[in-house]
């Protein structure tokens, strides 16, 4: 497939639920108000549904801050990608000041309106760097390797047959990266794992990723990985174990959901807000802000798990923990489409 002329960066999004475990894990990165300062007004624009995972995450937080007092916030959800461009000049000659949302299905259009007006900030998802031509315009994408990593330590642990089932919405990058660290944190404590990966071409059918589990299940899983919606409720359904991805499902599957990888989206938040503040807010990268050092992404309680997965997999969850804090451990970024083995 043929590229915009933007550095590649690979990358894309991904799932939902916008109750339970908000993240706070960024809050040592949150801005301090300057006396008297006004709240930004800002804009959030989704394709998809707030409740859908990857942006309940961006909601969530975007929702922290104007409760601190940071933001004025609104957003628009399920704008259509030929919408899109239309929304941004809206929210733009509104007013608005800082922009955040996902530019993932109109980089080329959404890269024009950044263009146009150079007093807005604009914090976009995007498969893409940043581009120095547009000094407005700053990027991300939730890095949660980290995290996948360790959720994999504990599913090889749990899982007797080493047969697991992985359903992702689109083999992109971002997706890609979370299921190959997935599958080395299996690896650590079953070598000769074998998985079974597909992709449903959706960020959002529960029903059609349902299937696609009930089928992995049939051929023999005896855990699956839930990138998707609807994986965790056939795993529930068949009596198996799943493990989540972005938030914590867990309290709506407890004896089903052992851990999940959790993205926080406050740090990339905060460090934008602060920048905006300060009249310093240009073209970067903020994929950074995801990794786990930054507090971007954690392993969620194991709740009603406690104390039944095996302790070697805890101890090694535990030391690779602290190793990727103090940046003794890193996680390898492999962006390539994952096969089934």
């Amino acid at each position: 497939m043929k590229m915009t002329p933007f550095n590649k960066l690979g990358v894309s999004r991904r799932g939902l639920l916008l109750g339970g475990s908000a993240a706070l894990a960024g809050a040592s990165l949150a801005p301090r108000m300057p006396f008297a300062a006004e709240p930004i007004k800002t804009a959030g624009l989704y394709t998809v549904p707030v409740e859908q995972q990857w942006v309940s995450r961006i909601h969530i937080a975007a929702e922290a801050a104007e409760a601190a007092g940071q933001l004025d916030y609104s957003f628009t959800e399920n704008i259509a990608n030929t919408d899109y461009p239309r929304v941004m000049r809206e929210y733009a000659e509104s007013g608005v000041k800082l922009m955040i949302g996902e530019i993932f299905g109109v980089e080329q259009e959404a890269r024009e309106v950044v263009a146009e007006y150079p007093d807005v900030s604009f914090l976009m998802g995007s498969s893409f760097l940043h581009d120095p031509e547009l000094p407005n315009l700053a990027v991300f994408d939730n890095y949660i390797q980290d995290a996948s990593y360790l959720s994999g330590i504990i599913a090889g642990a749990m899982s007797e047959t080493g047969n697991i089932g992985m359903v992702g919405g689109f083999p992109i990058p971002e997706v890609n990266r979370l299921m190959h660290a997935f599958m080395a944190g299996v690896r650590e404590m079953k070598p000769e794992a074998t998985f079974q990966v597909s992709f449903i071409g959706s960020w959002f059918d529960p029903p059609k990723a349902k299937e696609t589990a009930f089928a992995m299940i049939d051929n023999g899983a005896d855990l699956l990985y839930a990138e998707r919606f609807g994986v965790s409720d056939a795993a529930q359904e068949r009596g198996i174990l799943a493990i989540g991805n972005v938030i914590d499902t867990q309290p709506d599957y407890p004896d089903t959901v052992v851990a999940s990888a959790l993205w926080h989206f406050e740090p990339t938040l905060h460090v934008a807000i602060q920048k905006v503040m300060e009249g310093e807010f240009e073209a970067d990268n903020y994929g950074i802000y995801s990794f786990m050092k930054y507090g971007g992404c954690s392993l969620a309680p194991l709740g009603t798990f406690e104390g039944k997965v095996p302790q070697d997999a805890m101890d090694l969850v535990n030391q690779r923990r602290e190793a990727i804090k103090a940046g003794e451990y890193t996680v390898e970024i492999n962006d390539e489409e994952p096969k089934s083995s």
